[in-house]
Parts: C-alpha cells; structure tokens; sequence
C-alpha cells in the first residue's frame, strides 16, 4: 500500500473561531480516521497570517492515509459528509477550503 496526506486548508466562519476549533480537534479529525484507509490526523494554526505570501486560510489538517486506491477513500468521505452521516459544523466555512492529495515520495526523514 501506498502512503497519501490528505491536507485541508480551512476557515471558521466569521465570529465563531471556538466553536469551529471544538469541532474540528474533538469530533471531526476522529470521525475522519475512522473511515477505513485513513490512519492519522494532525491540526496546525498559520504562524503569520499576515505575511505577503500566507494562504487566506488559517487552518491546516493533514490526514495520512495507507491505500492502494486513495480515490475510493475520498469517495467514501465525501459520500459520509453529502448524506450526513457525517457531521459537519456550520461554524466550518465549506466556501473557503482548500483540499489536496498528496502521495508520499520519500519515507519520513527524523532526527
């Protein structure tokens, strides 16, 4: 099997930052790793926001996945968000994402 990252870039809707943040790092980065193909999933907050060339998005989850056929997982997710088996907040801006797929090309280089 072949090892993918998953990345989404998001944003709280306007005002509600804490309520999306609760979600996001209690309910839904678990929800997400339980879908079969998913095996981890790490939040991070942009440094600078502020910096010339930052992304308009603050937020970033990597999700890793181990799969021969990444395709079929990301079906899978988005079929479990589109029929609501899957909740999603309303304090998640859907219209300011950004999602990626990526497929590993080095094994994990550490100290």
């Amino acid at each position: 099997m072949k090892n993918y990252a998953y990345v989404v870039l998001s944003n709280p809707v306007p005002g509600r930052d804490q309520e999306y943040n609760d979600w996001y790092s209690n309910r839904h980065l678990a929800d997400v790793v339980a879908v079969p193909g998913f095996v981890s999933a790490q939040r991070f907050r942009l440094v600078d926001p502020e910096a010339e060339d930052a992304p308009h998005q603050r937020y970033m989850a990597i999700y890793r996945m181990q799969t021969d056929d990444p395709s079929a997982i990301v079906a899978e997710l988005q079929t479990l968000v589109e029929t609501g088996q899957m909740e999603m907040s309303d304090a998640f801006s859907q219209s300011d994402m950004a999602i990626h797929l990526y497929e590993e090309i080095t094994p994990v280089v550490e100290v």
